[in-house]
């Protein structure tokens, strides 16, 4: 990249305009390292979080009105409804980011650790004035559990403010850090965001910007240096920019503002109050908004008052395939979102039926761990034939803290957590479904449960295949050392589970049931990252970091 002048190529964090909230008593702040095969790589288990699964990485969330502004939508309030349909995404922090699209120079921010209901009160919500936003919900992967960290990330450049929210993480990312630092940026933090926002700062060397910054041009050849992972969002002045990487890991979509009493009209016949882009499309209906499609792979997207059109598609290579994370499918996003063209829900229905294809049971009952496995459990029922009851009962309130169990509660395990449902369980053999075995805590508990209440067999199917190698692109799975996969094979988990069976979904049976009811698409244009089942991974493995 060439340095267009000092003061274009450097830019620093706003500082006077944040308005994080302290961090409270208890928050989660310690950041610990993740032993890869032969790398260090930095990332952070959370103080209160049971370590027993995997953590899902961040949502971003976008939405800006149409017409002339002031605008009537709320939008601040639309943005926080939005972050919380995608809490389940994270829930250390969260923040807002507003521009009344007037101005250049200033932008309205709320942010801090924490979970959104917690942060964003009436009062945080009337100071975030704005006619557009973007916004945020983290859960750290490659920077610590800290205020200093909290996204969305806003930066003063040469031509105003720029604000930027990242969901993934940077597979070359310490390269990209060696070249901001030597263009003499100077960085106050471990975050990819940050690093992204500083490399947008710059124009390429090709590039004329003589009539102004031409964003368009620096996104893409940011996309250019880091080919994956990550799904943006980008807000200067007054548009925003949706931004995917080339091979589609992470999930981005667009959705259309419509008027409260629109009914069940066809979408394109429905006026536009204003668009939204969301890593999932969970939150739509909840503010009004209809799911209009994804945004496609290295595809940009410009939003503006008069609508949405894309800028510029950056394409990957010629021999590589997209690789959509398939454990969205499986675990990380709400049942209810929308991805290639079919719902979350159904696509784990298939795999609870294409489970019992595989690995049939004479049995009494289905059933599921609420509430992950529930849909897979219905899908195993339905294709085998045996009845789906429940057999244990989630208790809602146990939080991330809890008081501290003597030895005999800890031998007791899950009790905190589940009840079982006695009379639904005593004499049966249970097919028991859950949708991943991570670490193998707490499966043995739950067995032990279900036992107690009088269950004569517990076979366990897993709807998805073992979990063995460790994610580079955003998702918090624990070292190849800690994934029970890599130990036992599903006869000796069995017997260390104490079940009477147990069986995973094959990656061949996966990939077959999140492709069955999906919308046709160029079979050149699909495909699904396993890289935790399989240990390929799309873009390599990523470079050892030196900091």
């Amino acid at each position: 990249m060439a340095q267009s002048g000092l003061e274009n190529c450097c830019s620093k964090l706003i500082n006077d305009e944040l308005c994080c909230q302290k961090e409270k008593d208890g928050v989660l702040k310690d950041a610990s390292p993740k032993i890869f095969p032969d790398k260090i790589y930095k990332s952070v288990q959370p103080k209160g979080v049971d370590a027993t699964g995997m953590t899902c990485e961040c949502g971003v969330f976008g939405a800006i009105a149409c017409g002339d502004y002031p605008t009537q939508l709320d939008i601040a309030q639309m943005i926080c409804l939005g972050l919380v349909a995608l809490q389940h995404r994270g829930q250390e922090s969260a923040g807002i980011v507003t521009s009344l699209g007037k101005c250049s120079k200033n932008f309205s921010v709320h942010k801090g650790m924490g979970m959104i209901n917690n942060l964003f009160n009436d009062e945080a919500i009337r100071k975030l004035k704005g006619n557009l936003g973007i916004g945020h919900t983290r859960y750290s992967t490659s920077a610590a559990s800290e205020v200093v960290n909290c996204q969305p990330f806003v930066v003063h450049t040469a031509h105003g403010a720029l604000a930027i929210a990242h969901n993934g993480e940077l597979v070359n990312c310490e390269s990209l850090r060696r070249e901001v630092l030597e263009r003499g940026v100077g960085l106050s933090t471990h975050s990819d965001s940050e690093l992204i926002a500083q490399s947008l700062c710059c124009a390429p060397e090709d590039v004329s910007e003589h009539d102004g910054p031409n964003w368009p041009a620096r996104i893409r050849h940011f996309m250019t240096l880091a080919p994956l992972s990550y799904s943006l969002v980008v807000m200067h002045k007054d548009k925003i920019y949706a931004v995917r990487d080339s091979y589609g890991n992470r999930p981005l979509c667009l959705g259309k503002i419509v008027p409260v009493d629109a009914g069940h009209a066809n979408i394109n016949e429905q006026l536009a109050e204003g668009w939204v882009v969301s890593s999932e499309s969970c939150g739509f209906l909840s503010i009004g908004a209809r799911y209009v499609r994804e945004v496609e792979p290295g595809e940009i997207i410009e939003l503006s008052r008069n609508g949405y059109r894309t800028v510029d598609i950056v394409e990957r290579p010629d021999y590589k395939r997209m690789a959509f994370c398939i454990f969205e499918y499986v675990y990380f996003a709400r049942s209810d979102s929308m991805f290639e063209g079919q719902m979350v829900y159904s696509a784990r229905l298939q795999c609870g039926r294409q489970l019992a294809r595989e690995f049939p049971l004479d049995a009494d009952l289905v059933s599921s761990v609420p509430e992950s496995g529930t849909a897979a459990a219905h899908g195993y029922a339905r294709e085998s034939g045996l009845p789906f009851g429940e057999v244990l009962c989630k208790n809602r309130y146990v939080g991330r803290t809890f008081i501290q169990p003597s030895n005999r509660l800890r031998q007791l395990g899950v009790a905190k957590k589940f009840g079982a449902l006695a009379q639904n369980v005593e004499g049966k053999r249970i097919v028991l479904v859950d949708d991943s075995i991570v670490r193998g805590n707490t499966i043995g508990p739950i067995i032990k449960l279900l036992r107690d209440a009088g269950a004569i067999e517990v076979h366990i199917r897993i709807a998805s295949p073992p979990l063995q190698y460790p994610c580079y692109m955003g998702i918090n799975i624990p070292t190849r050392e800690e994934l029970i996969a890599n130990k036992l094979n599903a006869d000796q988990l069995a017997d260390h589970v104490g079940a009477d069976s147990l069986a995973y979904l094959s990656v061949e049976g996966l990939v077959k049931a999140v492709q069955m009811n999906k919308a046709h698409v160029n079979p050149l244009k699909a495909g699904y990252c396993t890289a935790c089942l399989t240990g390929e991974y799309p873009g390599g493995l990523p470079e050892e970091l030196s900091w």
